[in-house]
């Protein structure tokens, strides 16, 4: 995501152009968005002829630049001691090494308890189409018969990034109308807290896909859940306890208030099963322990426990990252303060019995 005139980028330097002589003339594809927050990735087809290239829209199609420190510097703000896209108004929260860390290890947490990728992907990308490339960047070095794009607010820090990857940096808010008819799987994960208008994101990736291509949708709310399943809302939480519930609550009124769509989770599953292009739509539904609460003779605690205890530190990790997004809302730093301190304890003690739902859409598209 960026603001409407965004630097572009390409990386490595070793990426070869859509107008090179030596691309496949037809290649399965797959486009990406996956964020908490910084983190944006899109896998264009590598195998646009120079015809499809110029009959692309005017929306702003993908530029090749070296990386350079004047590009790299110019890509951050420094704001409440954080590095901040410098290209979204939207999404704010930090795009710096620590929260490139803190999405590293959310990754890893996520594919144990949800999978590497919706169970479709491997049919879809597999290796069986004789001169043909298919693209992906989540699962790269799982296919590496494909090539990927990684798209960002910010150019992309991974100097091991696997060499069939290339990085842009680009605003998937400003529309995807010069990917058209390109891919084959559209997958978005955790990035409503940047995005206007999630409704029109989905037509927009659904009209990015090829027939009977994927879309994949993993988004979470920004809402804690009480151990009956029920949302904490700010009418239910207490001073004395719940603090995580009410940072979470205060950051989705922010997000909101820059112009993101914190709740969209809620709807996945009714706009994609709405959505004219889409069926065989399927749903999903995670429940993350907050932190490891659950007694050693609950079922399943000793898996559960160790799960809630990486989402515990992912969540202390969030704790830190949000701070730029809650003072740049108006909230003191006295108070941002204290209610980190108090969640932080809240999470340690492990006392506060609360879940976090991370819901899941994938459909395809008719052929």
């Amino acid at each position: 995501m960026s603001r409407a005139d965004p630097v572009q980028l390409s990386m490595p330097s070793s990426y070869t152009h859509p107008h090179d002589d030596e691309m496949e003339d037809d290649a399965y594809s797959v486009i990406s968005a996956d964020s908490t927050g910084s983190m944006l990735y899109a896998h264009s087809s590598s195998s646009a002829t120079s015809h499809d290239w110029e009959m692309r829209s005017a929306s702003p199609a993908p530029s090749v630049y070296s990386m350079t420190s004047s590009l790299r510097a110019a890509s951050y703000v420094r704001e409440f001691g954080r590095g901040i896209n410098n290209y979204s108004e939207v999404y704010r929260l930090p795009a710096d090494e620590e929260e490139f860390e803190r999405l590293d290890r959310q990754h890893i947490m996520f594919m144990e308890v949800m999978g590497r990728y919706a169970p479709p992907i491997p049919e879809i990308l597999a290796d069986d189409t004789p001169g043909v490339t298919k693209t992906i960047l989540d699962i790269a070095r799982d296919f590496p018969h494909c090539s990927a794009v990684a798209v960002d607010l910010v150019p992309m820090q991974d100097i091991n990034m696997p060499p069939n990857c290339r990085s842009e940096v680009d605003d998937i808010n400003l529309g995807l109308q010069h990917f058209y008819g390109e891919f084959n799987v559209a997958h978005a994960r955790l990035v409503s807290s940047g995005i206007r208008d999630y409704k029109g994101l989905i037509d927009e990736m659904v009209q990015t896909l090829r027939p009977r291509g994927l879309v994949e949708l993993v988004e979470f709310d920004f809402h804690m859940y009480d151990e009956h399943r029920q949302s904490i809302l700010s009418n239910r939480l207490e001073e004395e306890t719940d603090a995580v519930a009410r940072w979470m609550n205060f950051v989705n009124v922010a997000i909101e208030q820059r112009g993101g769509e914190p709740d969209a989770a809620n709807h996945l599953r009714q706009w994609a099963s709405a959505h004219p292009d889409l069926e065989e739509v399927a749903y999903r539904e995670f429940w993350f322990q907050s932190c490891p609460w659950k007694r050693p003779n609950e079922h399943n605690a000793s898996r559960d426990n160790r799960i809630a205890a990486m989402m515990r530190d992912d969540i202390l990790a969030f704790l830190q990252s949000g701070r730029p997004l809650l003072l740049g809302s108006g909230l003191g730093d006295d108070f941002v303060t204290e209610l980190q301190m108090s969640a932080e304890r809240e999470l340690y003690e492990a006392t506060t019995r609360t879940y976090v739902r991370v819901q899941n859409v994938y459909a395809r598209r008719k052929a």
